[in-house]
C-alpha cells in the first residue's frame, strides 16, 4: 500500500444489492459484499480511512420515474444492510465522480492521502469516473478488482480498463 491510503468504497447502496432491486442490477450481492467486507477489515486494521459514497438522484417526480433508483431520502439509497460500516466518513454525490463532492475532495487534500483505493459499483460506471476524477485532479487511484462489479457487457469492461490503464490507473 502507498504510504497514505484510504479506501472508497463507492455506491454500495440498497437499491444495487437488496432484494427489492431492479433485475438490471444483478450483482452477486453476497460475494460482493463479502469482498468488499474483507477489504473494509483488511485497511482499517492497515491503519487506513475508510470512506463511504452513496450516490443519489434528487428526488422529483421525473426522476423517480426515469430512474426510479438512488432517490434521497429513500430506503434504496442507504449502503446496504450487509456493508460493515467502520466508519463515520460518508459522503453523498450526485454524479459518477465521488470527487465533485467538495467536502470529500477537502477531507482528502487534508489528509494528504497518497493513493485512494476504489471498490463497490459499478466498476464501469462510479467507481472508473472517480479513479478518473483523481488522476485529473492529480491524485494516484488504484481499482481494487476482487471488491468491484459491473452489469456492464465485455466490451464496455475493455473499453474502460483501458481508459484507467491510459490515465496510470493501477488494477490491483
Amino acid at each position: 500500500m502507498a504510504e497514505k491510503t484510504a479506501l472508497i468504497v463507492i455506491d454500495m447502496q440498497n437499491d444495487y444489492l437488496y432484494e427489492k432491486r431492479k433485475k438490471r442490477f444483478s450483482y452477486d450481492t453476497e460475494k460482493l459484499t463479502a469482498a468488499v467486507n474483507e477489504l473494509i477489515h483488511s485497511y482499517e486494521s492497515s491503519g487506513c480511512d475508510v470512506i463511504y459514497i452513496r450516490h443519489l438522484i434528487q428526488d422529483l417526480p421525473t426522476n423517480r420515474l426515469l430512474f426510479g433508483y438512488s432517490i434521497a431520502g429513500s430506503e434504496g439509497a442507504e449502503l446496504y444492510d450487509g456493508l460493515d460500516i467502520v466508519s463515520s466518513l460518508c459522503f453523498d454525490k450526485f454524479f459518477g465522480d465521488a470527487l465533485t463532492n467538495k467536502e470529500l475532495l477537502q477531507l482528502v487534500k487534508k489528509n494528504g492521502y497518497d493513493e485512494l483505493h476504489l471498490c463497490g459499483l459499478d466498476e464501469c460506471g462510479c467507481v472508473t469516473s472517480t479513479a478518473l476524477g483523481a488522476v485529473k485532479r492529480g491524485l494516484k487511484a488504484a481499482v481494487l478488482r476482487k471488491g468491484t462489479a459491473t452489469v456492464m457487457s465485455e466490451a464496455k469492461v475493455r473499453k474502460a480498463h483501458e481508459r484507467l490503464e491510459k490515465a496510470g490507473v493501477r488494477s490491483i
